[in-house]
């Protein structure tokens, strides 16, 4: 048998071998997360100018700007998140307050959200390809909005089904002695309870499909001309970006510079502003 001194000495360095591999593989990541910023903000703030906010896209060799993608790319993303976000308040808010019953259904939808939260984007944009597009014969801005809805549906249910279990059983045995029924105990004291966390999933699904590629260049295309027509081929900044930086043209690959750098820094804010105001919440409650 080992000696306690021993074990003890084996048992203090195992904790600061993983400590060492934990800190190294993390400095690892995020050394190639800061490059990657970098490198992006650095060559995105050059190729920035008005005319990026002014000006459409332009044909080849040509100079221009990008108003015709970014406004492609708010519609879509916006309607995706009419799309996804109430139904994923919907089916997180099942899960949590009136699916106890069926535990096996339960952790079967919750697996299934798993696996879609996980899905590569490319096939929920080809999964709407077959469905919408092909049936209705073009591609379109609501396409691209119903694939992005699907991408915001897991990440809402996900957040939305965790935050309301944390929610205190005191609270709505509380309402529920009173005699108010049960979906008003859920709309008027849960949501209530749970809004910063809710908010926060939404903002994060947002955040999410706002860099989004592939599933566009299945449903919405693109579209080098004006137009807030959803109902036809759509642009959008993350397209306009695949499609300028693979092109030989400088002028466009300044524009897919500038898309990128636009693309990043609405990420990191939607991001930065959603655990911001998620850890404003909890230390109020802490307060």
């Amino acid at each position: 048998m080992q000696s306690p001194r021993s074990l003890i000495f084996r048992r203090r360095a195992s904790n600061v071998i993983s400590k060492l591999l934990g800190t190294a593989a993390t400095l690892f990541g995020l050394s190639w997360l800061i490059w990657i910023l970098i490198v992006t903000l650095l060559n995105g703030a050059r190729a920035l100018s008005p005319r990026i906010f002014t000006e459409i896209t332009p044909p080849p060799g040509s100079d221009g700007g990008l108003a015709n993608a970014l406004v492609g790319s708010t519609l879509m993303s916006l309607l995706g998140v009419l799309i996804g976000a109430p139904l994923g308040i919907a089916a997180g808010t099942y899960l949590a307050e009136f699916a106890e019953r069926r535990p096996v259904w339960r952790e079967s939808v919750r697996f299934v959200n798993d696996i879609l939260l996980s899905a590569p984007s490319i096939v929920l944009g080809l999964f709407v390809y077959t469905i919408y597009v092909r049936q209705v014969g073009h591609f379109s801005g609501v396409a691209g909005a119903i694939a992005l809805g699907l991408i915001v549906l897991p990440v809402v249910v996900r957040t939305t089904d965790e935050t309301l279990r944390l929610v205190p059983n005191m609270m709505r045995e509380a309402a529920l002695s009173l005699g108010i029924p049960r979906w008003k105990v859920t709309v008027q004291v849960l949501y209530r309870a749970a809004l910063p966390g809710i908010l926060t999933g939404v903002l994060l699904g947002l955040a999410r499909i706002s860099g989004e590629t592939a599933p566009l260049l299945f449903t919405a295309l693109n579209n080098q001309f004006w137009s807030a027509d959803l109902n036809g081929p759509t642009a959008s900044v993350p397209v306009v970006i695949f499609q300028f930086a693979m092109s030989p043209y400088d002028a466009w690959h300044s524009l897919a510079w500038a898309g990128a750098f636009v693309v990043t820094m609405v990420v990191l804010v939607l991001s930065v502003g959603a655990r911001a105001y998620l850890l404003k919440n909890r230390m109020d409650e802490n307060a």
